[in-house]
């Protein structure tokens, strides 16, 4: 018996909703990963997209446990001498909730050719309400 191999159009994708209300921003991203690459199917193929679509809505009300508001944040660096910057988690999710989800989400992801495109499937809202009702998304309790 051969070893199944997923092609990109053989597998159907699937739309879900996720509220992040008081959710574990870790825990929360951990999840996202594992549904962005298609692990919890059984045609999971490491090099094809396979994965689903993300919505997470309430992305203001995740949470962070200990002191990691204050301790821990988002580092970058700006390439010029002595730009390592640092936000820490408290003003980041204060101003832009969205982003930290998707920072911890990619940070999660492999670093390859796939990540951008794993990306672009996820979609952050602030609030509780999304545009994609279209999509007929279903919800996903994590």
């Amino acid at each position: 018996m051969k070893t199944y191999l997923a092609k990109p159009n053989e597998v159907p994708k699937k739309w879900y909703v996720i509220d992040a209300t008081g959710k574990p921003l870790g825990r929360l991203a951990a999840k996202i990963a594992v549904i962005l690459r298609g692990k919890h199917k059984p045609q999971f193929t490491p090099n094809v997209d396979t994965g689903d679509y993300v919505i997470v809505v309430n992305a203001e009300k995740v949470v962070l446990t200990g002191k990691k508001l204050d301790k821990d944040g988002y580092r970058y660096h700006t390439k010029y001498p002595g730009g390592l910057k640092f936000i820490p988690y408290r003003r980041l999710l204060e101003k832009h909730p969205e982003k930290a989800i998707e920072i911890a989400v990619r940070g999660m992801l492999p670093k390859n050719r796939l990540r951008d495109r794993f990306m672009r499937k996820l979609k952050v809202y602030r609030g509780p309400n999304h545009p994609h009702a279209a999509q007929k998304p279903e919800v996903l309790e994590i």
